[in-house]
């Protein structure tokens, strides 16, 4: 067999795995991520977290996602057209974080192709309770 159609037979079996068995031929991609707020006061009275992405809300599988394996409670398209996922802020403070210290969050999902992706951003944790008003 000469190389050109070896080539073209690996090209075309590679085609028909991804097709057939997605999970089998899987690639991850690392996206950016912003965390909002960026600063999380334990004593904040905040009902969520939010997550910028610069992956195309059309190719997210919504409910694959996570942040520290934490699930999404909601998600909607930025006016870029980007994933923008919710997570109750409950479910961020009951993590194990660090207080005064930076905390790492790992958002991770799948896309509509089978390929996992992740982000990763670091945010402050505190503890500070708010002064009373004289």
């Amino acid at each position: 067999m000469n190389l050109s159609k070896r080539n073209t037979l690996l090209i075309l079996l590679t085609i028909f795995a991804i097709g057939f068995f997605p999970n089998i031929v899987r690639s991850q991609e690392i996206i950016e991520i912003q965390v909002s707020p960026n600063v999380l006061n334990l004593q904040n009275s905040g009902e969520v977290v939010t997550v910028h992405t610069d992956i195309a809300y059309g190719l997210v599988v919504g409910a694959s996602v996570t942040l520290n394996d934490v699930e999404i409670d909601w998600w909607k398209s930025d006016n870029q057209g980007n994933f923008v996922a919710k997570f109750d802020i409950i479910d961020i403070k009951d993590l194990p974080l660090n207080i005064g210290e930076l905390n790492t969050l790992k958002l991770t999902g799948t896309t509509i192709y089978g390929e996992t992706f992740t982000g990763i951003s670091e945010i402050l944790v505190v503890n500070n309770v708010p002064a009373k008003k004289k």
